[in-house]
């Protein structure tokens, strides 16, 4: 991944990104080709040196039975936006501003393992919808629906297991620009309901002198 110095990913940012909620492009190659699937992970840091992302795909889907050639490879997307040059008070005092995209992501590369384990696969399943039920009011749990239901959903899958062993992230969220200029970001995009990638250029904001 090209990644300028200055947009480099923190080991707070890129554990920000393994462990909120969220999906990421599995990318595989194997002897049909490319294989790629979007799925929702669990971020497990206990796993080997560098942790696992645990996942589950269809078992409709050939992709886990299609052997990975060398590392797996999966991408997960943070918060991206527009950011217009509008926004910039560069734009008053010299014009010399174009438009720009703010984001976040992570190649997180590993080995591919696969569990075809209903012990596994329930487990993974919990502690899925755990991580994403967290923020609801009434949250849902496996034990609402009926085991034979259960059972036989879990049958329909297969677990997804990607061993981490290196990981290259990148946060590209007005580092470079001027503190004017991340103030009048943060304000435009707050403006435009984009919470959460304002938040994001807040905390990736150099520190003041």
């Amino acid at each position: 991944m090209y990644t300028p110095a200055h947009f480099d990913a923190g080991p707070d940012a890129v554990r920000e990104l393994l462990t909120r909620p969220g999906a990421a492009n599995l990318v595989t190659m194997t002897s049909q080709g490319l294989l790629a699937t979007l799925l929702p992970f669990v971020y497990d840091p206990s796993v080997g040196e560098h942790g696992a992302l645990l996942a589950h795909v269809a078992r409709n889907n050939p992709q886990w039975s299609e052997p990975a050639a060398g590392e797996a490879l999966m991408i997960i997307q943070g918060a991206d936006a527009y950011i217009s040059p509008s926004w910039y008070a560069s734009k008053a005092e010299h014009g010399r501003v174009v438009p720009t995209w703010n984001y976040s992501t992570a190649h997180v590369y590993g080995n591919l393992v696969v569990h075809d384990d209903p012990a596994w696969l329930e487990g993974q399943v919990r502690r899925l919808t755990g991580v994403n039920e967290a923020g609801f009011e009434h949250p849902w749990s496996v034990d609402d629906a009926p085991d034979r239901y259960i059972s036989g959903q879990l049958r329909a899958i297969v677990g997804i297991e990607l061993v981490i062993t290196r990981i290259e992230a990148k946060a590209k969220l007005s580092q470079n620009r001027p503190d004017a200029d991340i103030d009048g970001v943060i304000e435009g995009l707050s403006a435009r309901g984009q919470s959460e990638s304002a938040a994001d250029v807040e905390r990736a904001r150099p520190a003041r002198p």
